[in-house]
C-alpha cells in the first residue's frame, strides 16, 4: 500500500504532553532524522510544541525544549501528540478546540500511547480502530465505547494513525516511511537502529504466556490460558485440572516446579493485577471493579490489594491515567 503523494519535505508537529513517554518519542522522531540523512535531503521536517510553549517533562523527569505553543499550530500537516500515564494534564479546552480546528483544516493526527485519549476528547479520533498501550484499553473503551479498539501495535489509515507506545512507534513510523518511499529505504534506515525486522501492525502488544513467564509445559498453559480467560468468575482448582488435560496433584507440582506458588495462589495474583489495572484506568466503582475480577465484595479486594501491593483500592485510584479527567470535558 502507498501513501498519497504529500508535498517535501513533509511537515510534522508533535504536542508533548506532559509526563510523556520519552522513548516513544524518540522512537518517533529518530527515523525521520534517520531518513533525511540516508536521503540526502529533507524528506521530514519537525517542530515541537507544548500546550503553552514551556519545556515539558517527561515521565523520567527528562525536560524537552519545545518550539511553539499549540496555538501556532496551523492545518495542513500532520500532528502526533505524545502522551503517557496522565494526558488529562495535556489540554484544556482551548487546547481541544486547536485539535478540531487542525482536523477541520485538513490536518492529519498521529498518537502515541495515550496520545489518542486527547483526539477522542477533542472529537478527532474517528471511528478507529486505533492502539494505544494494553494497560490503558480498558480505560479507553469505557470512556469511548464508540471507538473501536485493535489489540495491535499500531493502527494506519489516511487521516489517522496510532501506536501502543514504547518500540511499536519505531515499527509504526518505519512502516509509514516505507508506504511513502519504498520498503527497500525503510529497511536501510531501521538498519541504524540495529532493529532487524519491521514488525506488522497486527502483532500483539504483549508476549504469549510462555514467553512471559519463561514456561513450556503444554498442561501448565493451558491452565494459565483458562485463567486469564475467566478473571470474573474463578474457576475450581479441578475445573483448572480439567481444562489443562492432567489431575489435581499433578498441577499443584507443575505450579510448585515452575513458578513456586499453587495455582489458586497464582490464579488471586492475575485477578489482582486486573483490578489494579481498572482501577487505574477506568471509572468503576470499587464493587463493581471487585465483581469482575472473581471477589465478592469492595473489602475483600481492598484486603488483598494490601497484602500483595500494599495499597488500598482508594489509593490505587489516585494513579488513574486518564478515566475521570476524560469525562469532565
Amino acid at each position: 500500500m502507498t501513501e498519497p503523494a504529500i508535498p517535501l519535505p513533509e511537515r510534522i508537529d508533535f504536542l508533548l504532553v506532559e509526563g510523556f513517554s520519552a522513548l516513544a518519542f524518540f522512537s518517533t522522531v529518530e527515523p525521520l532524522r534517520v531518513a533525511n540523512r540516508l536521503a540526502a535531503q529533507p524528506l521530514f521536517a519537525w517542530r515541537l510544541h507544548s500546550a503553552d510553549g514551556e519545556p515539558v517533562a517527561a515521565s523520567s523527569g527528562m525536560r524537552v525544549v519545545v518550539d511553539a505553543p499549540l496555538a501556532a499550530l496551523d492545518p495542513p500537516g500532520t500532528l502526533i501528540v505524545c502522551a503517557g500515564f496522565h494526558p488529562e494534564r495535556g489540554l484544556g479546552r482551548a487546547g481541544l478546540a486547536v485539535l478540531r480546528r487542525f482536523g477541520r483544516g485538513g490536518g492529519r493526527f498521529g498518537a502515541i500511547d495515550t496520545g489518542i485519549v486527547l483526539l477522542a476528547q477533542a472529537g478527532v479520533a474517528g471511528p478507529g480502530p486505533v492502539a494505544i498501550h494494553w494497560e490503558a484499553e480498558s480505560g479507553f473503551r469505557e470512556a469511548w465505547p464508540q471507538i473501536a479498539v485493535a489489540d495491535a501495535l499500531y493502527t494506519l489509515s489516511e487521516r489517522l494513525f496510532s501506536c501502543a507506545g514504547g518500540t511499536a512507534a519505531l515499527d509504526m513510523m518505519l512502516e509509514r516511511i516505507a508506504r511513502a518511499h519504498g520498503l527497500a529505504f525503510a529497511n536501510a534506515v531501521a538498519e541504524q537502529f540495529i532493529h532487524d525486522r519491521i514488525r506488522p501492525a497486527g502483532e500483539g502488544q504483549r508476549m504469549a504466556a510462555g514467553q512471559r513467564l519463561a514456561i513450556r509445559d503444554p498442561h501448565l498453559l493451558r491452565a494459565i490460558a483458562a485463567m486469564e480467560a475467566q478473571l470474573d468468575l474463578p474457576l475450581r482448582s479441578a475445573d483448572l485440572a480439567r481444562q489443562a488435560g492432567v489431575g489435581v496433584r499433578r498441577l499443584e507440582r507443575l505450579f510448585l516446579a515452575h513458578l513456586g506458588v499453587s495455582p489458586q495462589r497464582h490464579y488471586r495474583r492475575l485477578r489482582l493485577e486486573r483490578a489494579r489495572v481498572l482501577l487505574e484506568t477506568t471509572d468503576l466503582r470499587v464493587l463493581d471493579v471487585a465483581l469482575a475480577t472473581g471477589f465478592d465484595s469492595a473489602s475483600a479486594l481492598t484486603r488483598d490489594l494490601r497484602r500483595a501491593f500494599g495499597i488500598t483500592a482508594t489509593a490505587a485510584r489516585r494513579g488513574t491515567r486518564f478515566a475521570r479527567a476524560t469525562k469532565a470535558e
